[in-house]
């Protein structure tokens, strides 16, 4: 809704950029003035729009321009099948726009928590002689292993504000993460995840 102060401050300023004299007659209810009003009304819509397309400029908060940032950054792709409500379709957007690389732990718990869930990650190595008794006797392709430790299920709640309606009000499953640790990982490196 556009505010009539608006209306009315573009009127005002309209009617302020005509030269002086009594052609320009620029009382309230003259002609010229409901005309600079009526051109008042699109300058406020304009305006209005404006500041809609800021908040399109974030992904967090698109909803109009949505298709166009999944276009420019290929989503859904594959990996992540059909992404069925906005926080989904947000989350890949963010996700993707975030993807900095990195192999660190860090790296690694920071991506899960982009997509919102909370993780551990566990290295492994291979057995030598003299580590201390009751070690796994892992062979040397275990020293290319680490393992993700995620919760079984990862439920992604409707929230208000961040969902539209036709939404599920939640939805399960941990395929993202999974798509998103195969994308990011080491090439030589095998990844297992561990859901407890």
């Amino acid at each position: 809704m556009i505010a009539g102060s608006t209306i009315q401050g573009y009127r005002e300023m309209l009617l302020a950029l005509l030269p002086p004299g009594r052609v320009w007659n620029r009382q309230p209810g003259s002609v010229l003035a409901r005309l600079f009003e009526a051109f008042g009304v699109e300058l406020a819509q304009v305006e209005e729009r404006g500041n809609e397309l800021i908040a399109e400029c974030d992904p967090r908060t698109t909803a109009e321009l949505l298709t166009d940032w999944e276009r420019v950054l290929g989503l859904p792709d594959p990996c992540t099948g059909p992404l069925d409500s906005l926080t989904l379709r947000r989350n890949a957007i963010l996700l993707r726009l975030g993807e900095l690389g990195g192999q660190s732990i860090n790296f690694y718990v920071g991506l899960a928590a982009r997509l919102g869930i909370e993780i551990t990650i566990e290295e492994f190595d291979a057995f030598q002689v003299g580590l201390p008794v009751g070690q796994p006797l892992n062979g040397e392709d275990w020293e290319f292993a680490w393992q993700v430790n995620a919760p079984e299920v990862t439920v992604t709640p409707f929230t208000v504000g961040a969902n539209a309606a036709g939404d599920p009000l939640a939805s399960w499953g941990n395929e993202l993460l999974e798509c998103a640790f195969e994308r990011a990982k080491p090439a030589h490196t095998v990844v297992i995840f561990a859901y407890a």
